[in-house]
């Protein structure tokens, strides 16, 4: 783990959970495309600069989940480095409070604020094109999160984030974070078409071709959405289709798999009913959901 690998003449990326851009600049200058999960990573980071007497100028974060931005608040007190992220992204990476709340749908209790869900501070401007080192370009990949990104750089390397997971991943865990399922859905289908010597999924291998890893992708969300669609077959609550969905899957809910996998399944039902596929009423005070 936090090994570096090299992929070409400047692009690296650190294999850790999830993975971290390494790209050489001038001189002695690199600069990061995300941080890894936490302080630890970031120590990890800060030996291979140390290591090859590399000088850490800016991280780029695709999105702002803890798992990408967990090693900012250490790397830019050791090395003064500047951060960027993207969006709305920016404000959930200035405080970082607002992922498990968002995630929980109100103030997250303790078993909710730790590292893997809720990162440290760190001092972030807002991703644009212009703070990018000459010949880069940001790719929108939205979807998995609000405004995330991916990256292609000059010697034609496209870091690709979280838009889509291995295929092990989606095998063993079935069901992976979504915020909008049809911009995810946009997102896979725009990356089937895109051209790269190297690309470098945050949570899949690192591949020359990734149109049919996307394509996997795109075939598990509408799997879960045919999956969502048929346990509603009788009006349901929010929380029995929940329940029904782990146990079809096979999972085992846990507070962090609760508010992951259940807010993935909320807007599931939101892209279900926009696109007429279930409707939803109010009995008894409560929310049910029908298939049409």
């Amino acid at each position: 783990m936090y090994e570096l690998i090299q992929i070409s003449e400047r692009n690296y990326y650190i294999q850790s959970p999830a993975r971290i851009g390494l790209i050489r600049l001038e001189g002695q200058d690199v600069c990061l495309i995300d941080s890894g999960n936490d302080k630890n990573a970031g120590r990890k980071v800060r030996q291979i600069l140390d290591t090859n007497d590399w000088r850490l100028t800016a991280i780029y974060n695709t999105h702002s989940n803890a798992d990408h931005i967990g090693g900012n608040k250490y790397l830019q007190e050791q090395t003064g480095c500047k951060i960027y992220a993207p969006g709305i992204d920016c404000a959930f990476t200035r405080h970082p409070i607002l992922e498990p709340s968002f995630l929980y749908g109100g103030y997250p209790c303790k078993e909710l604020r730790h590292k893997f869900l809720m990162a440290q501070e760190s001092d972030v401007q807002e991703l644009t094109q212009q703070c990018l080192p000459k010949g880069f370009s940001i790719i929108s990949l939205p979807g998995h999160f609000f405004d995330m990104v991916g990256f292609q750089t000059p010697d034609d390397v496209i870091y690709l984030a979280d838009c889509l997971s291995s295929r092990e991943t989606l095998d063993k865990y079935q069901i992976s974070f979504i915020y909008d399922v049809a911009a995810y859905l946009n997102t896979l289908e725009m990356v089937k078409s895109l051209q790269a010597k190297w690309f470098v999924p945050a949570h899949a291998g690192t591949a020359e071709n990734i149109a049919s890893l996307a394509q996997y992708n795109i075939d598990k969300v509408l799997e879960i959405a045919d999956r969502i669609t048929n346990i509603c077959q009788e009006p349901l609550c929010f929380e029995t289709i929940l329940q029904r969905l782990f146990t079809n899957y096979g999972l085992t809910m846990n507070f962090e798999q609760y508010v992951l996998v259940g807010s993935t399944v909320r807007s599931y039902l939101a892209w279900l009913k926009d696109n007429g596929r279930v409707n939803s009423l109010f009995e008894n005070n409560m929310l049910l959901w029908q298939r049409t």
